[in-house]
């Protein structure tokens, strides 16, 4: 990666935590809470980009104009919201578990 493109992501990454903060208090609680649950759990494309997240901005902010509540979209459970958003991407975790079912067949 060339200082172009760090820069160049810099002024993505700082464009969409603007469109972050212009959203309605409650939608960027949800949406804070979900970043941090998508960092921990480590969808593997969330390095490559903010594509995931942007949707879920999408997502936000059609809902506020609309006028829902966040939990109008997201529904009450927003860990099985964010579990579903990510049912087929590979996490990091993955690849751990991966990594350490090869390791002990090779060490059998």
């Amino acid at each position: 990666m060339g200082i172009k493109d760090m820069i160049e992501g810099k002024k993505e990454w700082r464009a969409h935590v603007a469109r972050v903060k212009a959203l309605p208090r409650e939608y960027q609680i949800v949406y804070k809470e979900i970043q941090k649950y998508f960092f921990k759990v480590g969808p593997v494309e969330l390095s490559e980009g903010t594509g995931l997240l942007s949707g879920i901005l999408d997502l936000f902010e059609e809902g506020a104009s609309l006028g829902k509540g966040v939990l109008e979209v997201t529904g009450t459970d927003v860990a099985a919201f964010c579990d579903d958003l990510i049912k087929d991407s590979k996490t990091y975790a993955d690849i751990y578990q991966e990594a350490t079912k090869a390791t002990k067949k090779a060490t059998d």
